[in-house]
């Protein structure tokens, strides 16, 4: 079993290179995930029960994946689990955002995330690991900057049901206004067509933790006269703080911790 992992990382490693972004895509998500424990990374838990307590917001301020876990957490994002869990977030925004009575206005918004969220970082995680290694703003940045990331598939079909619904779409990402370009053609290319606001962290914001700069520019939505109906996000910090809408809903992501 230890042998599996790595020769199916070859395996799609070979598709990354020569097939485009949407087949890799759907290669990586096509394997089906290892439900093996892996170890007792932390406090005797098994992988299953750390990935649960990350999910729960009850592991908070960690940097990195346990090494213990690697496999593991490689297995259930290249696997069906992960979009199985996916879907059931986005099948319960849906039903919640069907039942909403819009004003009418052109005010009634949906904050979405981008990273994990709208857009998906799998072939760059596939590629340098899971969550194992501290986090490369080199790496990643020049992934950001080819411009390549993928849709979320589940997002993407939230992303349209919402707006056939009359709501409109607010982007809110911890990339910095210097990625506009790149992040607006990499949004367009992967399916998302229009939206009200492309929100992006401006410098004045350095030494911000996301939950305040995120709060703070919802905060000037609402003074602008928007509602929030609606907000996902992969991490906790994308729907916690103030103005954070009606409803949140949080995607999930054991990759990684944004405080």
């Amino acid at each position: 079993m230890r042998l599996l992992f790595p020769l199916l990382l070859a395996a799609i490693l070979v598709v990354a290179t020569t097939g485009s972004e949407e087949e890799f895509l759907n290669q990586i998500h096509a394997l089906q995930p290892r439900y093996g424990g892996g170890g007792t990374p932390v406090q005797g838990l098994s992988c299953l029960s750390w990935r649960l307590s990350v999910e729960a917001h009850n592991i908070i301020d960690w940097k990195t994946v346990p090494q213990a876990c690697k496999d593991y957490v490689g297995h259930y994002m290249l696997g069906h689990q992960y979009r199985k869990d996916s879907e059931a977030v986005v099948d319960e925004a849906l039903v919640y955002a069907q039942s909403l009575q819009l004003g009418g206005d052109g005010k009634d918004l949906w904050v979405f995330d981008i990273d994990e969220t709208t857009l998906s970082n799998l072939p760059y995680y596939a590629k340098h690991g899971f969550g194992v290694e501290p986090y490369n703003s080199t790496l990643f940045n020049l992934w950001v900057d080819d411009g390549k990331a993928p849709a979320l598939p589940e997002s993407l079909k939230l992303y349209g049901k919402l707006l056939s619904l009359g709501l409109k779409v607010v982007f809110i990402t911890g990339r910095p206004e210097s990625q506009r370009n790149v992040t607006t053609k990499n949004l367009h290319k992967a399916g998302y067509h229009t939206w009200e606001k492309l929100i992006l962290k401006e410098s004045s914001y350095t030494g911000y933790t996301a939950v305040a700069y995120k709060s703070s520019e919802r905060k000037m939505l609402e003074k602008d006269g928007y509602r929030i109906a609606g907000n996902i996000g992969d991490q906790w910090s994308d729907i916690l703080g103030t103005y954070v809408g009606n409803r949140t809903f949080k995607l999930p992501d054991p990759m990684y911790y944004i405080s």
